[in-house]
């Protein structure tokens, strides 16, 4: 098979990285890639946001099968266009990407399906909406309604933050924002393949870490680490996140007439009333799916396709974010980027590249907020975690920075702490049913 992998961040690598040891696959694509995915795929200049160019491109290289990366070519139709042509393409259409697209609309298909998640209400003006803040907070969430890249989100004690996040997301006629309750406790990844027949395939549960700094400090970003499988979690989240939010949302997608196909990213927040969803995407999220994938055994297009269940090898992995000097306010770019084979020769440890690019001189440097995820495999959390950051040891890149707590037993201590409910059971360690 040929395969093109729309997108240049760290997930597009750690897509490239599985599809290049999938037997099933020959040769690959990335559009427009960066210099860690033109080592294992063809790059190609590409307008992700042009659904028309996507697609184009698909039919220019002659892929067997499309797979978007981002959500921005998603929410903007390019699995439409690309389905329109006769072609095989993994992720959603424009209609069922709005789950990711529009924050106010998930909230809504979640009310009809019976999801459990935080109550909310959103806006179009400033007034109404500040004289909501209250209704909900301390702590405040504000979240702008459409794409934001990860960083629409503001949660906050400080009402003047939120004040000036809610006057943030309204600058615009066009613009909506929502405000949520606080869902207290541990935040957990579930991805699950949707196939055309309705079946879901859960893959590994992950925790993200989205704020910049040690101990959840700082503004949110794209996310600066992640790691899988989580020892604190029941075993039973898995299927128990499929039954009361993933199904119910394909059947309501379905009975609207827009079914969706993909992949279907649940973020939730384990509070003492069991799981409540915090927020859908419609693709791989990035950090989480570089841990993830390091892990699967099966051949990734056997799971894209539907034809076999995923299946992981045991241990546990790891991925920890290098992000550039500014980052997330004001990433700087150009900056050289140094010690990468030296990081990539330890064992269990991939070097996956976000966002840089190769100099015609044959210098990798800097090219977007988040660089580099270093990620690595061990037969248990703490050897993954000592492997991948000794990697980030040996890396040096001018003012960067990352987080030194990614999978940090102590937080893991405090996660379970936190989760009272049995998310399998719903019942609390001593056996009681929990009230709603």
């Amino acid at each position: 098979m040929k395969i093109l992998v729309v997108g240049s961040g760290g997930r597009e690598h750690a897509l490239c990285r599985a599809l290049a040891r999938d037997p099933r696959v020959g040769s690959l694509v990335c559009a427009p890639g960066n210099a860690g995915t033109a080592e294992l795929a063809e790059p190609r200049p590409l307008d992700v946001a042009d659904p028309d160019a996507v697609a184009d491109l698909a039919e220019a290289v002659g892929a067997d099968l499309t797979v978007i990366g981002p959500e921005m070519p998603l929410v903007t139709g390019a699995a439409d266009e690309i389905r329109a042509r006769g072609l095989a393409v993994f992720g959603p259409s424009a209609a069922a990407a709005r789950l990711e697209g529009s924050k106010a609309f998930a909230k809504e298909v979640m009310r009809a399906a019976g999801v459990p998640t935080a109550a909310s209400r959103d806006h179009t003006e400033i007034e109404p909406a500040l004289a909501d803040l209250d209704v909900f907070g301390p702590p405040y969430v504000v979240k702008y309604d459409g794409l934001a890249a990860g960083k629409g989100v503001t949660v906050t004690e400080d009402r003047d933050a939120a004040v000036a996040a809610v006057r943030a997301s309204l600058r615009g006629p066009d613009d909506r924002v929502v405000l949520e309750e606080y869902l207290d406790g541990p935040e957990v990844s579930l991805f699950a393949v949707v196939t055309e027949s309705g079946a879901v395939l859960p893959m590994l549960p992950a925790q993200d870490h989205k704020r910049v700094g040690d101990g959840d400090t700082g503004p949110n970003t794209g996310g600066m680490g992640a790691y899988t499988p989580l020892p604190w979690a029941s075993h039973g989240l898995p299927a128990k996140i499929v039954t009361t939010v993933i199904r119910p949302t394909v059947a309501e997608m379905a009975r609207r007439g827009t079914p969706f196909t993909g992949l279907l990213y649940a973020g939730l927040a384990l509070t003492t009333r069991g799981p409540r969803v915090v927020e859908f995407n419609v693709r791989f999220g990035d950090p989480e799916v570089q841990a993830i994938l390091a892990l699967l055994t099966t051949p990734l297009t056997d799971v894209l396709s539907g034809r076999r269940a995923p299946v992981w090898r045991s241990g546990a992995a790891i991925s920890v974010v290098v992000a550039a000097h500014g980052y997330p306010a004001a990433p700087r770019l150009g900056d050289p980027i140094r010690g990468l084979a030296a990081a990539g020769a330890l064992a269990g440890v991939d070097i996956l590249h976000a966002g840089t690019r190769r100099e015609p001189d044959g210098r990798v440097v800097s090219a977007g907020g988040r660089v580099l995820s270093v990620t690595a495999i061990g037969s248990n959390l703490e050897s993954a975690r000592g492997s991948a950051y000794e990697a980030v040891s040996r890396i040096s890149l001018p003012g960067a920075h990352y987080r030194t707590d990614i999978g940090d037993p102590s937080r893991m201590r405090h996660a379970a702490d936190v989760r009272r409910t049995d998310v399998a059971s719903g019942e609390d360690p001593a056996g009681h049913r929990k009230k709603e």
